[in-house]
């Protein structure tokens, strides 16, 4: 296409941050794409520009994109066919559809393939910009709707409302619904197999089995039978064919943690794992397919491990379709407050202790300190305090001294706002946002969180009475 998009005067936004989800924008005409690029960077958004859609699904493969804006008429890939694809790859992925040959049936059109909106050029900066930033919203919203279910279902431990860990979680919801491999990294501590287990539990495949082995905790020896299993007579002892973790994982998810530690031989097996979709028991002489998705986490830096050939590259690059970095606890300052008092209700009602929470002097120690162990490190520091304190709220003087004794930088006006909410609270603000993002409409709302109509009265006024549907 080659009509400008002018850059018309718009009302003044504040802007975002540049960080978190890219605004992906596909033209194949360079000066559309510059002037689109101006206006989302003086918006404080971050973007990516592609000018074909091969260009533009390179880059989702690789990037973390919340919206594609692509044109609809292109050489080659059209924007109709890129919109098929992204859905495709990132289904939770919003498109944005322009053209100057605008009709109600190509927008109907458009809006049936899964497209959030259509804008016809020339457009004015800020229709473009309220479009976007509309999208973005429904896709915050969405977020906060996924780990609020999660955390209804039983995987309470993935808690945090600061923007490291929303924008993590994202990358996550939008990495879950698809066959990617994905590869974790982060500090030891951080929740790596949790975050394993929330994709899981939000694919497609959630109801296989979720399968895990500790790259580290298993002999050199022994790992290869256990991840590929053995035919009778494989070697000394094996007196019956076993079925290794990654055959029971068919169908299912298989976690690899601390996968930077695995041998050459079985690094050389997984790969085929992950190329042929194939395995061969030890002992054994025909291949036997599996369909397992691979999630696989370390705490190393698996790019330097293969500059120093301890892991095969092409190995890599097939676990790092997509990469996750999970944020140190000391990145997530904000979160701190919820997890304590998360922990402090599990260990309390776990050892039948009364203790009914954490006061300002201990939760102000608790944030000080830089927590080199991460959120393992504070679960333990929490369910130590429960056990020995003789108190009914938790005290400086119930943890450790190293924690008493260390102070780092904060921001005390953000940590109290955010970190002084209890889950409830945090349940209840996702409700009112929520209703209030559909127009005060309960049953859309419900919806949208996966809650009856009754709960979304009773959660916004518990003194209401009960009412039908």
């Amino acid at each position: 296409m080659t009509d400008p998009t002018p850059l018309s005067a718009g009302p003044a936004a504040s802007p975002l941050p540049a960080s978190g989800p890219a605004i992906l924008i596909v033209d194949d005409e360079p000066s559309n794409l510059e002037s689109l690029d101006r206006i989302f960077h003086k918006e404080g958004l971050r973007t990516l520009l592609a000018s074909n859609g091969q260009d533009a699904l390179d880059k989702l493969r690789r990037e973390h994109v919340g919206i594609v804006l692509t044109d609809l008429s292109m050489p080659g890939m059209s924007g109709a066919d890129l919109l098929r694809s992204v859905k495709a790859i990132s289904p939770d992925t919003e498109v944005v559809l322009m053209t100057a040959y605008g009709t109600v049936e190509v927008a109907v059109e458009a809006m049936k393939e899964g497209a959030y909106d259509f804008i016809t050029k020339p457009f004015k900066r800020h229709h473009v910009v309220t479009l976007v930033r509309k999208a973005l919203e429904k896709q915050a919203l969405v977020l906060e709707n996924q780990v609020l279910r999660a955390r209804l279902e039983g995987l309470g431990n993935i808690v945090g409302a600061s923007p490291a860990f929303r924008a993590t979680m994202d990358l996550v919801r939008q990495a879950a619904p698809s066959e990617a491999t994905v590869l974790l990294l982060g500090e030891s501590g951080t929740g790596k197999e949790l975050v394993a287990r929330l994709l899981h539990s939000l694919s497609t495949r959630a109801r296989g089995d979720f399968v895990a082995i500790n790259c580290a905790a298993i002999p050199e020896s022994i790992l290869e039978s256990e991840l590929f299993g053995y035919e009778k007579g494989a070697f000394t002892n094996a007196t019956a064919r076993k079925e290794g973790r990654i055959e029971r994982a068919h169908g299912g998810t298989l976690f690899l943690d601390e996968i930077g530690e695995l041998s050459a031989t079985v690094q050389v097996k997984l790969l085929r794992v992950l190329q042929e979709g194939e395995i061969e028991r030890l002992g054994g002489s025909a291949p036997i397919k599996v369909d397992a998705r691979i999630v696989a986490a370390t705490n190393k830096d698996l790019q330097e491990q293969v500059e120093r050939g301890l892991f095969r590259e092409d190995l890599f690059y097939r676990l790092n379709v997509i990469t996750v970095q999970l944020p140190p606890l000391r990145a997530r300052r904000e979160d701190i407050p919820l997890l304590a008092q998360r922990f402090l209700r599990v260990y309390a009602e776990k050892n039948k202790k009364d203790v009914a929470g954490i006061s300002a002097a201990a939760l102000e120690v608790l944030e000080n300190y830089p927590w080199p162990g991460n959120v393992r490190e504070l679960q333990h520091a929490l369910e130590r305090a429960v056990v020995l304190t003789r108190n009914e709220v938790l005290c400086p003087d119930d943890f450790e001294a190293k924690i008493r004794g260390t102070r780092v930088e904060t921001a005390p006006e953000l940590t109290f706002r955010i970190g002084s909410m209890t889950m409830d609270e945090l349940e209840h603000r996702l409700i009112r946002d929520t209703v209030r993002f559909t127009k005060d409409d309960k049953t859309l709302a419900a919806q949208l969180l996966g809650l009856s109509v009754r709960t979304i009265y009773r959660k916004l006024d518990p003194s209401a009475k009960e009412v039908k549907g």
